[in-house]
């Protein structure tokens, strides 16, 4: 988490701005938008298509290529070209079904079936590694003499030169609606790029030389693209089990969280990804005590509303740390001392939330320490030792949060 980011704007002001709020027509419903949805999966499909048709193609030309010369790195590129088209035909099927209705059981939709289809993809891309491996390993054993022709030599860089556009086409679209499948297919078509160019090279070396390559170059290749299915597995678990958000996308959607008049700072912010368009998250905002609860209601409406036309987070949850009004009461001495304590600290990386109740004695506020902390709970416990040590009178009702966002 960041340190405080506030405007320093009265709660009036905040009030005031509500009216001025608009809804977006492209609604948003069930934690995403159906309009921005529809669009993002007219790319993913249509991108798909063409892998589809691209790849059948290819796998045609290889095969005849293969067979006519025999060749067993064309015939295992063929064989590839065609799990690419499967990748892209799971794309299409992995994209209708994670925009199925949330339901009683899941009610934050299926979008996560995406990133399940990136790990069912990286799967084919190191079946066909193993596979091309074991295949280059047999030739390397028992080696047997290829045959190359012109148009061979032809088909084989048009193979390169497509696979290299389709590789760069799915990435670029990849990335532009955030699938990792797309980006997934498109590694692996770069990958093939680099297949197919080892076999060109392994065929003019044979012309040349006489020397047969084209299995060692098989065998490597195949080590490679196996690693890079174990990057993608890698990659897609991670966004199962749940990543911490983007830094850029955190400190946005702060940014305008403090916007809206009346807020003197964003805390705990959390965001959990429940699949492409599904950015779903809580936030505690800092305003003065005396803020009535119509107030707030109508400040947490504009907050909701503003984050997700500016970064398309649906904030489920907007609570609440009331600030201290005075400046010159306990709570003030209380901020200061809490400064200081934890100024030199690197393993603090922030505390908020304090609230001091004079009339009862009682005081909170929350300490983040960083995961870097060898033991979390006993700098924790150290912070809130000294600030009871310094104010005896006071009881500390106190919260160790977690570094959740950069």
């Amino acid at each position: 988490m960041s340190d405080e980011i506030g405007t320093g704007a009265g709660k009036k002001d905040g009030v005031a701005k509500v009216a001025d709020e608009t809804v977006k027509t492209d609604e948003v419903k069930d934690g995403f938008s159906p309009a921005a949805a529809e669009r993002r999966d007219s790319v993913i499909v249509k991108t798909s298509m063409i892998g589809i048709v691209g790849n059948v193609l290819l796998a045609a030309f290889k095969a005849a290529v293969g067979l006519a010369t025999n060749s067993v790195a064309i015939m295992l590129d063929a064989v590839n070209n065609l799990s690419d088209a499967l990748s892209s035909i799971i794309t299409i099927v992995s994209t209708r079904l994670a925009h199925l209705a949330p339901n009683r059981k899941h009610p934050y939709g299926y979008g996560r079936i995406e990133y399940l289809a990136t790990f069912i993809i990286a799967v084919l891309v190191m079946f066909a590694g193993f596979e091309s491996l074991e295949q280059s390993v047999g030739r390397i054993i028992q080696p047997e003499t290829p045959t190359y022709d012109v148009i061979s030599l032809i088909i084989v860089v048009i193979a390169v030169i497509v696979k290299i556009a389709l590789g760069r086409y799915f990435i670029s679209q990849g990335r532009s609606v955030g699938s990792s499948s797309l980006v997934a297919s498109g590694t692996d078509a770069s990958m093939d790029s680099v297949i197919s160019a080892s076999t060109l090279v392994a065929a003019l070396i044979f012309i040349a030389s006489g020397v047969s390559l084209e299995a060692w170059l098989g065998a490597v290749i195949s080590v490679v693209i196996v690693k890079a299915g174990v990057d993608i597995i890698r990659g897609a678990i991670s966004k199962l089990l749940g990543e911490r958000v983007d830094s850029k996308l955190a400190d946005k959607v702060r940014e305008t969280v403090c916007s809206v008049g009346g807020v003197h700072g964003a805390y705990d912010l959390l965001v959990t990804d429940f699949g492409p368009e599904r950015l779903v998250g809580s936030v505690h905002v800092e305003v003065d005590e005396d803020m009535t609860a119509g107030e707030f209601d109508a400040v947490t409406r504009t907050i909701q509303q503003r984050v997700i036309d500016k970064t398309g987070v649906i904030l489920h949850t907007v609570g609440l740390y009331a600030t201290n009004s005075r400046a010159d009461n306990v709570a003030a001495r209380m901020g200061r001392a809490l400064r200081e304590i934890t100024a030199n600290n690197k393993l603090v990386v922030q505390t908020h939330g304090l609230f001091v109740n004079e009339k009862k004695h009682v005081a909170n506020f929350d300490v983040v320490v960083s995961y870097d902390a060898p033991n979390r709970k006993a700098v924790f416990q150290q912070i809130v030792a000294e600030m009871q040590r310094r104010f005896p009178d006071y009881r500390f009702h106190t919260v160790l949060d977690a570094d959740l966002t950069d």
